[in-house]
C-alpha cells in the first residue's frame, strides 16, 4: 500500500497523536474517525468517551452521531449528560479532547457555530456548540483536526465558538480554564503546535511530499515555521487497512 489520500495522512497521525493518552473525550467526525483507528493500532486500550453519556464505547463501525446506538450498546457503562459534564470533564478526569472545527485562527480558537457569508447574505449556520468549549476548557490536552485551506484556517473567526489560547500565552489562565488547551493541530498537510512563548500555531511537521509553500498558502495569516520542520512518518500497510477497514464498516 504505498499510496494514501491526504485524508487518509492527517487521520494516521492524528490517531498516533493518542498514542499516549489513556481517555479521550471524542467529537463526532474527524475527530471520531481517529480516536476509533488510534484503538485498532496504537492504543487498543484507549477509553473512548462521547458527550451523550458513553464511556468506554468500542463501537464497531464508525458513528453516525454522539446518539448512535452503537455507542451505548458497546460502552462500559452509560451515564447522564450532566454527569459527562459536570463529574469527568469539568473535573479535569480527561486527559485529551478531540475537536474538529470550521474555523480556527492563530492562536487556535474554534469557530463550529456561524460563517460570515458575506454583505447582503445571510450567515451561514453551522451544527453549533455541542460540547466543545467545555472540552476544550476543561481537558488535560487538547487535540484537533481539519483539512488545511484558507476557508478553515482565518486570519480571524467569524465566531468564538470554543477558546484555545485566547490572543496569546497567559489567557487560558486569566480566563480560569483549568485544561491546558491545544498542543497540536493536525492537517491533511502536516501539524501545527502552539509555540511556547507566545501560544501562536507553528509549523512543526509535514506530511510526506507537502512542501512549507503549500502549508502557507493554505492559511490566513503569516504562517511561522519551526526552525526544523521534521517529515512524519508515512502511515504502514496496518495503519492504512485498519482505517480502511473501519470505514467501509
Amino acid at each position: 500500500m504505498s499510496d494514501w489520500t491526504p485524508d487518509e495522512v492527517m487521520t494516521v497521525n492524528a490517531a498516533r497523536a493518542l498514542a499516549g493518552a489513556r481517555t479521550c473525550f471524542v467529537g463526532i467526525g474527524l475527530p471520531s474517525t481517529a480516536a476509533n483507528l488510534a484503538r485498532r493500532t496504537c492504543r487498543p486500550d484507549l477509553v473512548l468517551i462521547y458527550e451523550s453519556g458513553a464511556l468506554g464505547s468500542k463501537p464497531a463501525r464508525l458513528p453516525l452521531s454522539i446518539g448512535d446506538g452503537e455507542l451505548a450498546d458497546t460502552a462500559d457503562a452509560v451515564v447522564s449528560v450532566p454527569e459527562v459534564f459536570n463529574y469527568w470533564l469539568q473535573a479535569g478526569r480527561i486527559d485529551v479532547g478531540f475537536l474538529g472545527a470550521a474555523q480556527l485562527d492563530r492562536f487556535a480558537n474554534i469557530n463550529t457555530t456561524v460563517i460570515d457569508r458575506g454583505p447582503g447574505r445571510p450567515e451561514g449556520r453551522l451544527p453549533g456548540a455541542g460540547g466543545a468549549p467545555e472540552i476544550a476548557a476543561s481537558c488535560r490536552e487538547v487535540f484537533i483536526v481539519l483539512r488545511h485551506s484558507t476557508r478553515n484556517f482565518v486570519d480571524r473567526l467569524d465566531f468564538t465558538t470554543s477558546v484555545g489560547h485566547g490572543t496569546g500565552r497567559g489567557d487560558r489562565e486569566r480566563l480560569g480554564l483549568r485544561g491546558g488547551g491545544p498542543v497540536a493541530v493536525i492537517t491533511d498537510l502536516g501539524v501545527l503546535r502552539p509555540d511556547p512563548r507566545t501560544a501562536e500555531l507553528v509549523l512543526t511537521e509535514l506530511h510526506a511530499g507537502a512542501t512549507v509553500e503549500q502549508a502557507r498558502a493554505a492559511t490566513g495569516w503569516p504562517l511561522k515555521t519551526a526552525d526544523h520542520v521534521a517529515t512524519t512518518p508515512p502511515p504502514t500497510d496496518a495503519e492504512l487497512t485498519a482505517l480502511r477497514t473501519l470505514k467501509a464498516a
